[in-house]
């Protein structure tokens, strides 16, 4: 899975700070078992994720410098959403299917 400049620099510094990674790790797992659907899951980490770079962006000089123009629009954190879910959550297990029933016996 490729990240984009911003995904891969949040990561790297998530990664980078225990107490970050942590307090991630458990929001992930949290927002995916609270979640009926993987693409809702997805979707709303996409959100945090941005919203938290925007925050860090304010205090971290390495988010600061890469922090777009006013006004030219949100960057998505979708691929890395994705992949903290691939990687820091338990697959669920799919639903087995009907065994096939003979209608003659």
């Amino acid at each position: 899975m490729s990240l984009n400049r911003c995904e891969q620099m949040l990561y790297d510094y998530v990664k980078g700070h225990p107490d970050e990674r942590q307090y991630w790790q458990d929001k992930v797992r949290t927002i995916v078992a609270e979640s009926t659907d993987s693409r809702r899951a997805v979707a709303r980490l996409d959100a945090e994720f941005w919203r938290y770079y925007e925050e860090r962006s304010a205090v971290v000089p390495a988010f600061s410098a890469t922090q777009r123009a006013p006004g030219s629009g949100r960057i998505s954190m979708m691929n890395l959403a994705e992949l903290v879910v691939r990687l820091w959550t338990e697959p669920k297990p799919r639903r087995a299917e009907a065994p096939e029933t003979d209608p003659l016996a």
